[in-house]
């Protein structure tokens, strides 16, 4: 078994931005030249997630507006008194969205469904630059 590992970088607006990584992850397969395996894709840092949904705009506001409900950003989470900052929220979002997919490639190709992606969603209140870690294992 063999491990490569590639890497992506995006800039985000932070506030739940969600970014469509599927390209990048496609290019770092064809560039390794994977035919058959499993790709994880992982972020580093504990106020972003990697998940899979389709991503249009209804659904993309659909869940932020779910995250907003679940965990608001407007709250006093005990985590703004540790630290003095305001990501409380960010924190536990991302947890419980998770930080990795993991998908397997057969024939070259990630096995996505038709209209699923894999996206990145900052939950940060701010404006981050993320640099996503590829790994494919073939």
């Amino acid at each position: 078994m063999q491990a490569t590992t590639d890497y992506i970088s995006v800039s985000s607006k932070g506030n739940r931005d969600m970014i469509d990584i599927t390209p990048g992850i496609r290019n770092a397969i064809a560039k390794a030249g994977v035919r058959s395996g499993i790709v994880t894709v992982f972020v580093p840092g504990s106020t972003a997630a990697i998940t899979t949904l389709e991503f249009e705009p209804g659904l993309t506001k659909d869940l932020d507006e779910f995250l907003e409900k679940l965990i608001p950003y407007n709250y006093d989470y005990s985590h703004h008194q540790t630290w003095h900052d305001d990501n409380g929220s960010s924190h536990l979002q991302a947890a419980m969205l998770g930080p990795s997919v993991t998908i397997p490639v057969v024939n070259g190709a990630l096995t996505l469904g038709t209209w699923q992606q894999v996206v990145l969603i900052d939950c940060d209140t701010r404006p981050r630059s993320r640099k996503i870690v590829v790994q494919m294992l073939y």
